[in-house]
């Protein structure tokens, strides 16, 4: 089942309502971000909620899907909307997508640095992330790196 392909027969390009659930997955101190293919920035792992799903499956299925890795041990990190939350893609189409985020230090599995979505995944230090975060994600990323008191509602 694809939703999203679902959902895009029926209204086009229109303004779709979506749920995301995306992961900040920490080592020694250091946030994983996968570089995009699509729009070439930096994010963290996660992506859409299909229907019948929970929070943390959706988030754990879509770390799988493009890292490689098992996650457990979730906790919720913030809830994010608001302006940052829509976005429009290259081939047109619109979506407002609230955003679920979860932080883990709990994963085991090879990383897989390459796939459909991603160029390259890479731990990155609270003072050292790169200057093309994704825009509809700097406020998470940011507020990680500020060590903000969670849970996060913004």
């Amino acid at each position: 089942m694809n939703y999203i392909s679902d959902m895009r027969k029926l209204i086009g390009n229109e303004t779709l309502f979506t749920v995301g659930c995306g992961v900040i997955i920490e080592k020694e101190g250091c946030i994983l971000l996968q570089h995009r293919t699509d729009e070439d920035n930096w994010c963290i792992p996660g992506g859409v909620m299909e229907i019948g799903e929970s929070f943390e499956q959706t988030a754990m299925r879509e770390v799988f899907e493009e890292t490689g890795l098992e996650i457990d041990d979730l906790k919720l990190f913030g809830i994010y909307s608001g302006e940052s939350c829509f976005v429009q893609y290259p081939n047109g189409d619109k979506a407002y997508s609230v955003q679920i985020i979860f932080t883990t230090n709990t994963f085991g599995g090879v990383l897989e640095q390459q796939g459909i979505e991603s160029r390259e995944h890479r731990f990155f230090r609270r003072e050292a992330l790169p200057e093309n975060l994704n825009p509809r994600q700097k406020q998470f990323i940011v507020h990680w790196a500020e060590r903000r008191v969670l849970p996060v509602i913004s």
